[in-house]
């Protein structure tokens, strides 16, 4: 019995030793082996997992655009204020996919990346073969852009519009304000004023959304050092644009938006918009989860399209305007054009005044994007930009009556998207599920050497003391219990009377 038991207790005390040594190794080299693998494959590499997801994107993006509809154009022509009323949306489903793939010697990588995009009449609140009441933004454009030129270019110029039948708001399908329209006033304008537009042909919004690409990017592949992996090195072989007024501007930071370095930390991240023509920052929130993925929420800081008087760093994006709103006449054709965040939320509240019919809340008009720190893979995004033009009065060009100054919005979308499906399974399988058991293994371990050397260390204490209990006394008789008769003192050097009577 004593044997086994030694032998139980020398099991136990193996077995507790070993999940100890199991348990602590994982502690100490799970996490080394988890960061090793995410490093392998989010690299821009053939060989990674994230190489395809990158080349061609399977994540469902959805363009979905509203437009703000003047219903009283004839009173807005003689002072009044603007009143809108939002149409759509008209959702488009977008494929995107790179090409000219090119892998240079610096671990940098150029491509251009094309998008096609298809309407979605189930998804849509209407068709693209509407009509919509808009401001004639290729006519009031130009006219502002004419306000100070000669008298007699602007009145050459009213003459023309009076013969091409233009008007300061015209009734077009949604498909022609997006895709374009022919229109004879962009050959008088070419004709009256050479090099104002720099274009022939059609006009629309989003001509060069469809089918087209969004410039060369040039940008690391993190072979050697992973924390700039998807950082833009050049755009259109660029280090910088040229748009703005100040270098801090005019810098391309960040990625290209599409993914971020690995093991991000809850503060910001960056990327160049080529739609916006400038590098953008957005700021984390709160962390989060997406399916059970843990995310990170950034969105956009109040800065982000503030004037120069109130946010200094943005001087150089002027001349600026109220707050909330940004002039982009330099890189969209001189026009006066600004972006802002849809219904000027968190913009000006005179903005919002000056026309009626806008609601701006954060549920519905703040972007936001939710972004796997662990691998800086986005779960869940939705960027949202509003298109606005500065109409006004202007002497000489009788087709602007007498319109008040006003940033009239135009249109406001929003592209959105979210990882699901297959990839979605593959990338919690991965990235969640596995890391997370190797967590419970690991303390499982630990959990388990704790009560079986303690059970070893008790059992083995009850094996020796069982020993010692057992172990034979002196040598010589054995002593009874005395008796009632017995003497209580006896001299143990006097025969017994048996003895004597031998």
């Amino acid at each position: 019995m004593a044997v086994a038991r030694r032998r139980l207790s020398a099991g136990l005390g193996l077995a507790g030793l070993a999940c100890a040594l199991l348990g602590g190794s994982l502690l100490l080299l799970g996490p080394v082996i988890v960061r090793q693998q995410v490093i392998k494959n989010v690299k821009i590499n053939p060989s990674s997992i994230s190489y395809q997801m990158w080349k061609d994107i399977p994540v469902p993006f959805y363009l979905s655009v509203h437009f703000f509809e003047v219903l009283n154009p004839k009173e807005v022509l003689q002072g009044a204020k603007p009143v809108l009323s939002q149409r759509g949306p008209y959702v488009y489903r977008e494929y995107r996919n790179k090409t000219n793939i090119t892998f240079h010697d610096n671990d940098t990588v150029s491509y251009l990346e094309y998008r096609r995009l298809f309407f979605q009449p189930h998804l849509s609140n209407g068709t693209e073969d509407e009509y919509i009441v808009v401001p004639n933004i290729l006519m009031l454009g130009a006219a502002v852009m004419m306000e100070n030129m000669p008298d007699f270019v602007k009145s050459l110029m009213s003459t023309a519009l009076t013969l091409l039948k233009q008007q300061a708001f015209m009734n077009r399908t949604v498909g022609e304000i997006m895709w374009g329209y022919e229109d004879p006033l962009i050959n008088a304008i070419n004709v009256i004023a050479p090099g104002l537009i720099p274009f022939k042909g059609k006009f629309g919004l989003f001509m060069d959304f469809n089918n087209t690409n969004s410039g060369l990017f040039t940008v690391n592949t993190g072979m050697k050092d992973i924390t700039q992996v998807h950082m833009v090195d050049s755009w259109n072989g660029l280090k910088k644009v040229n748009y703005w007024r100040s270098n801090q501007c005019n810098m391309i930071n960040g990625t290209s938006g599409e993914m971020w370095p690995p093991f991000m930390s809850p503060t910001s991240v960056e990327f160049y918009s080529p739609d916006a023509c400038r590098s953008m920052t957005l700021v984390y929130e709160q962390s989060g989860k997406f399916q059970g993925v843990p995310t990170y929420r950034f969105v956009a800081p109040k800065t982000l399209f503030a004037n120069g008087t109130d946010y200094p760093p943005n001087e150089g994006f002027c001349p600026c305007m109220q707050s909330g709103i940004q002039n982009v006449s330099t890189c969209r054709l001189n026009a006066p054009m600004f972006i802002s965040h849809p219904h000027f939320y968190n913009a000006d509240p005179s903005l919002v005044d000056a026309v009626e019919g806008l609601h701006p809340s954060k549920e519905q008009h703040g972007l936001f994007l939710d972004v796997h720190p662990m691998t800086g893979i986005p779960m869940n995004c939705s960027i949202k930009l509003q298109l606005n033009l500065y109409i006004k009065h202007v002497d000489g060009i009788r087709q602007t009556g007498d319109i008040k100054p006003v940033v009239l919005p135009l249109v406001w979308f929003a592209e959105s998207g979210s990882i699901e499906g297959s990839v979605l399974k593959q990338f919690y399988t991965n990235l969640v599920l596995l890391p997370s058991v190797l967590d419970y293994v690991q303390y499982i371990f630990l959990g388990l050497s704790v009560p079986l050397i303690l059970s070893a260390a008790v059992l083995m204490a009850i094996t020796q003391r069982s020993a010692g209990e057992k172990s034979p006394g002196a040598p010589g008789r054995q002593n009874k219990p005395p008796s009632e008769t017995t003497p209580l003192l006896q001299d143990t050097d006097t025969p017994s009377r048996d003895g004597a009577e031998s």
